[in-house]
Formats: C-alpha cells, sequence, structure tokens
C-alpha cells in the first residue's frame, strides 16, 4: 500500500525526492500518512480534492482486495 501511494505521489510532483510515506498500522485500519514539498500540495490534492479522491478510490480497491482498510492522510 505505501510503495503504491509513494509511486503516484512522485509521478504527481516537481519535487519526487521530498515526497515521504509514513504507514501506521493498526488492528483493522492502516494509515498512510503522505507528505509533499509545500508547493507541491495543490498537484496532490487537485482541483476540487479530485486527485486525492482519485488516490483514496485505488487506496480503498487495493487494499479491499487484500482483505484490509486503509486510510490516505495527505499532511501539510
Amino acid at each position: 500500500m505505501k510503495d503504491l501511494i509513494k509511486f503516484i505521489a512522485e509521478a504527481l510532483v516537481d519535487h519526487p525526492d521530498q515526497v515521504s510515506v509514513k504507514e501506521i498500522e493498526g488492528e483493522q485500519t492502516s494509515v498512510i500518512e503522505l507528505k509533499v514539498a509545500k508547493e507541491d500540495l495543490g498537484k496532490v490534492i487537485g482541483k476540487q480534492g479530485r486527485t486525492a479522491r482519485a488516490m483514496r478510490t485505488i487506496l480503498n480497491a487495493a487494499s479491499t482486495k487484500m482483505r484490509k482498510r486503509a486510510v490516505l492522510e495527505i499532511i501539510e
């Protein structure tokens, strides 16, 4: 899951070296925290949050296939 989000985020931003992804695993749910450079934040979120929503949809589909639950948090 972590690698999937990192791959997508690095493809979107201008500074892929500043992308960091941290996964916090709970008993049932994993929280994936995505942190990017301040000037790339808009690219990751997208217009009206469409890009972020698309990333969450992909993450949800991948985690459902693995019979887990994952939540994406974008951190400023």
